[in-house]
């Protein structure tokens, strides 16, 4: 269970992550990280998405446990005011532990890598 103060809860909060941050996908999940300047100090907050696509509501539930599990370390690397939401893809449901780990860290990478000029 992630702590109150690194959770999202209000959907502006989901939106504005969603629509402003870097987005970075794999296999079995999309990541979408919104690094901003705090107006006040905060922890990094993280946020799910698990549709009905992915499975039954067991099955949702068993890879937001597992997502929650992996991030939760994570968001300590992540500087204070950030917003990261994982949005969990249908494979996710079939997806091994190591699996969702390994697409978590190569997503959160590549979304936190500068962008290349055009």
């Amino acid at each position: 269970m992630l702590a109150a103060a690194q959770r999202l809860r209000r959907s502006t909060d989901f939106a504005a992550a969603i629509r402003g941050g870097r987005r970075a996908g794999r296999g079995t999940l999309v990541v979408h990280l919104l690094i901003e300047e705090p107006a006040f100090a905060s922890t990094a907050r993280a946020g799910f998405v698990v549709s009905k696509a992915v499975g039954n509501a067991v099955t949702r539930n068993k890879v937001r446990r597992r997502l929650r599990h992996l991030v939760r370390p994570l968001l300590t690397d992540l500087p204070e005011g950030a917003a990261l939401v994982v949005r969990a893809l249908p494979p996710a449901a079939e997806a091994s532990f190591a699996t969702l780990a390994a697409d978590l860290e190569g997503a959160l990478a590549a979304a936190r890598r500068p962008r290349r000029p055009r």
